[in-house]
């Protein structure tokens, strides 16, 4: 049956599931997705497939790599729907975010080279507002970045920098942790971020544990967006293969 199915040109599910290491269930719910053009029926009701179905699994699968399993099925859904333009428009979604990511990990690099060593800080502003074994309070921080004090809380209201109180004055006090994010913020802001594009830089930093671990964070960044990139150039070849193959 299978022999004869193919030589037909003719294909069962399991004759694409193969070819992929998926399931044959998997095959039948790409096609109910859309991702695959709907399949003929034998007169005993069974699925078969060709060369196009083969084609559209293909540069499902070479998609998803660059663009995700959602943008990836919406694309395919719609050419498979005739909507050419749609999935151009959705391929050029990834791209320009793939671009912003770019910049974005090229703004916190530029950040991190610009940090300098921090000396004490003088005092300034608040009452006792001066550096301890514990760490610094708002206003010598501020004055050491050339900011106001209402700007770092401001900032703490928005999660970049984390204070914790003085148990003896209740004054806000500043680890060197603190300082740090908040070196990076200000950077960060001059560079014209948001305040909500930088938190999820910020925790970053803190997840990495510091600056010298996340310089190997910032690599494996690097090497994660080459290889979006260039799945994206084996997407786009299979896509282009299925498109001609379509017509």
């Amino acid at each position: 049956m299978g022999r004869n199915l193919q030589s037909s040109g003719r294909l069962r599910p399991i004759d694409l599931a193969r070819g992929h290491g998926l399931s044959t269930q998997a095959v039948r719910n790409y096609e109910e997705a859309g991702i695959l053009p709907a399949a003929d029926r034998t007169p005993h009701g069974y699925r078969t497939y060709t060369s196009l179905h083969a084609g559209a699994l293909r540069a499902f699968l070479a998609l998803v790599p660059g663009h995700g399993h959602r943008t990836a099925t919406s694309i395919m859904r719609a050419v498979n729907q005739g909507e050419v333009d749609e999935a151009f428009r959705l391929i050029d979604e990834s791209h320009a975010q793939l671009l912003d990511d770019r910049r974005t990990l090229q703004a916190v690099e530029s950040a991190l080279r610009d940090l300098e060593p921090t000396p004490a800080p003088g005092a300034e502003s608040e009452p006792a507002a001066v550096s301890g074994p514990g760490g610094t309070f708002i206003g010598p921080l501020a004055g050491k970045l050339g900011i106001r004090p209402a700007t770092l809380r401001k900032w703490e209201r928005a999660g970049l920098v984390r204070p914790r109180r003085d148990p003896r004055t209740g004054y806000r006090r500043y680890d060197e942790a603190d300082v740090r994010d908040a070196r990076l913020a200000h950077q960060l802001r001059r560079g014209g971020y948001l305040l909500e594009q930088i938190a999820p830089l910020i925790a970053q930093v803190r997840a990495a544990g510091g600056l010298e671990p996340l310089e190997a964070a910032l690599r494996d960044w690097h090497g994660r967006l080459s290889a979006r990139g260039r799945a994206m150039l084996t997407g786009a070849a299979e896509l282009e293969t299925y498109l001609r193959e379509r017509g």
